[in-house]
């Protein structure tokens, strides 16, 4: 039986914000109080109602998570590859919660040398994620980052792998990586801004020396961007990257002259992107350079390398998103979007012989897997469908062999392929547009209106959701749920221009496909208003909070993950991290045409007193993206404008922050949560 408890109601303590003349009255600003008491005790009295409303749906979350669990091999372990003369892999052993760094001198079966054992180095943590691992250019040393709280600040440290020893020196605030210069003995590194976690200063550090005689060798000074440091794949330089959402700029050092000057690649211009690839004695520079809109290929010498001294290599194509490309001794492969489908194209230097890897349905994702060396016949990539469990293959590019090196095991031994269905459907936007839906359902399910279907959707700063296998999802499929990926405005899946269309003054295009796409389902019989579902986590959580003041009545439930809900106050606010780097992508408040055009969408400033769908909403009480502020001011909202009895929860992970929890299984339990209210949703229909 459901427990009944006391609704939570927070306090109202008005505040009265003013910008261009215009006053918003935002009655729960005091939660954003991270320190306050009575901040902490709101958070776990939401908590505690969503524990007493949910609590009979325990068994069933327990049994979802378990039943995910099954699914996965837990002792398992990726497909080596080899890099400087080690073979490296990461795995995980039977009951434990965290990767295992492994590598092995020369040959695959050669005698293992554990690196990192992150199932020892968490202990006593709540929460531990270890990243940005470097091995130095002799295999001797290791840069390492941690991260123990989970705000994406990292002590940077250093192991010598033959004596095991952890040194002494740490860096605190980082990125968590770090980069070698060859002389095996000096890092660059990135440090963040204190208070809104920018990263913002590229640091030189030589081994022997205190971090706080660490140098500065840049600053980035426009609070738009973000600096990164990394190093060619040809090993010869050190570069350092600056970009915000639309410009990019960068600064090359050889990686033999450590103490010597950077020198800028090719100066930034606002709007036009670039990324570097060195290869022999030349850059390859993909760029949207002179209105490429989807992206060409340039090349230039190592010695002239402004723009204006960049030539076509691959020219702009109006139909195809050239996305990236890696480069062999023999080959360059081309990572290309047509009409959403990721393409692999293989080309020969010599004779310029050209073929695309052959793939057969419209619901897949491959991508270019792990290369690090230009002496090799053989193309690493990955392979998977919504239907068709990951593949990790190495393909032969002159003999077009392949080698399937691992597939993805669905454990249990209920799953056959044979037994689920996808496809593709264009749904017609309002404004005469296609937007595409990928689709996956058991074979058994009906499509005459009555079965559940949730619709995912993410639809900001061009990231593309592709179609893609998950082993959680089948305790959906199997269940009779159609799951369903719209592919709305705001991200890059038809290209470039899909993603103009949906960000600035264009972002509302995202909200109302979203809707559309809802619509379309519901007319060709996927499901119905009362069966129809809707997720979406960070940006997408703003899109959730869209919908939800758009069109709350086709909807009988929404997740809303980590939502980016309070759009205006948060941009207005340049301390928040990240605030400063999203101008490109929302707009700048500071201007009047962009503040009345972010207030008609910002879920928290448009809540009315309207019937809401049922509602479940999750965030992490350390989230350095979405600070946990936004959501409890936003649920405290809802709840006083509510005029229905549908459910309002909101759980919070006091341990956690944007990525929510660290472990790889404790995470499914948040997965459970989230399946779990809706099949309990369900079954309440029934």
């Amino acid at each position: 039986m459901q427990r009944e408890s006391k609704t939570p109601r927070a306090k109202k303590i008005e505040k009265r914000l003013t910008k261009h003349n215009d006053v918003r009255i935002d009655d729960y600003y005091w939660l954003n109080e991270r320190e306050n008491p009575e901040v902490i005790a709101y958070l776990e009295e939401e908590n505690a109602y969503y524990e007493a409303m949910t609590s009979h749906t325990q068994e069933l979350k327990d049994s979802l998570f378990l039943e995910m669990k099954s699914r996965i091999k837990e002792d398992d372990s990726s497909v080596p590859y080899k890099f400087n003369g080690y073979w490296y892999a990461t795995r995980y052993e039977v009951g434990k919660e965290y990767p295992i760094f492994t590598r092995r001198f020369e040959k695959e079966d050669a005698e293992e040398e554990i690196m990192f054992n992150c199932n020892l180095m968490a202990e006593g943590f709540d929460y531990f994620n270890l990243g940005g691992l470097s091995v130095s250019p002799n295999n001797e040393l290791a840069a390492f980052g941690v991260d123990t709280v989970s705000r994406r600040q990292y002590t940077l440290q250093i192991k010598n792998l033959r004596t095991q020893e952890i040194y002494t020196d740490k860096i605190e605030n980082t990125t968590g990586s770090a980069v070698w210069a060859n002389d095996n003995k000096t890092l660059f590194y990135t440090k963040k801004d204190p208070v809104t976690l920018r990263s913002n200063n590229i640091y030189r550090h030589v081994l022997g020396t205190p971090p706080e005689e660490d140098e500065l060798v840049f600053h980035e000074e426009d609070e738009t961007f973000t600096t990164f440091v990394y190093k060619t794949k040809s090993k010869e330089f050190i570069v350092i990257g600056s970009s915000s959402t639309l410009t990019t700029e960068f600064q090359i050092l050889r990686a033999d002259d450590p103490n010597g000057q950077f020198h800028v690649f090719s100066k930034r211009i606002r709007g036009m992107e670039y990324s570097l690839t060195h290869y022999e004695d030349n850059f390859y520079i993909l760029t949207n350079m002179e209105g490429a809109t989807n992206f060409k290929l340039m090349t230039t010498p190592e010695d002239k390398t402004e723009s204006e001294n960049w030539v076509d290599f691959i020219p702009h194509r109006e139909e195809v998103l050239l996305e990236d490309i890696e480069m062999f001794n023999d080959y360059y492969v081309l990572s290309e979007r047509e009409n959403g489908l990721n393409k692999l194209k293989i080309v020969r230097w010599d004779s310029g012989e050209s073929y695309y890897l052959p793939f057969d349905n419209e619901t897949y994702t491959a991508y270019v897997g792990t290369n690090p060396d230009f002496d090799t016949e053989i193309l690493r990539y990955g392979y998977n469908s919504m239907t068709t469990p990951s593949s990790i293959i190495d393909f032969n590019m002159r003999t077009r062999e392949k080698e399937i090196k691992k597939e993805q095991e669905v454990l249990g031994g209920k799953f056959y392929k044979e037994n689920y269905i996808s496809e593709r459907i264009w749904a017609p936007a309002r404004d005469g547009k296609k937007v595409p839906i990928s689709l996956v359902y058991h074979k058994n399910t009906k499509l005459d209106g009555s079965s559940p279907l949730l619709q995912y959707a993410y639809g900001s700063y061009g990231h593309t959701i592709d179609p893609y296998f998950s082993t959680v999802r089948l305790s959906l499929l199997d269940r009779g749920f159609v799951y369903a990926i719209a592919h709305v405005r705001g991200g890059e899946y038809l290209g470039r221009k899909w993603y103009e269309e949906g960000r600035l003054l264009n972002k509302m295009n995202t909200f109302t496909d979203f809707i559309d796409c809802s619509k379309f389902l519901i007319e060709k019989k996927y499901t119905s208003p009362k069966h129809l579902y809707a997720s979406g986590g960070s940006a997408g959580g703003l899109l959730m909070g869209a919908i939800i003041n758009l069109c709350p009545e086709i909807y009988h439930g929404v997740i809303a993950a980590v939502p980016f809900v309070d759009v205006l106050t948060t941009m207005l606010d340049d301390t928040i991290p990240l605030t400063t780097g999203e101008y490109d992508e929302w707009g700048n408040p500071n201007e009047k045409e962009y503040y009345d055009y972010m207030k008609s969408y910002s879920p928290y400033d448009n809540v009315t007193k309207q019937l809401q769908p049922n509602m479940l909403v999750i965030t992490g009480f350390h989230d350095s993206q979405v600070q946990y502020f936004e959501p409890a001011k936003w649920v405290a909202k809802l709840r006083e404008y509510k005029m229905d009895t549908n459910l309002l929860l909101f759980n919070i992970n006091m341990d956690a922050g944007h990525g929510g929890a660290s472990g790889r299984f404790e995470s499914l339990r948040e997965v459970a949560k989230e399946y779990a209210f809706l099949l309990d949703l369900e079954h309440k229909i029934q």
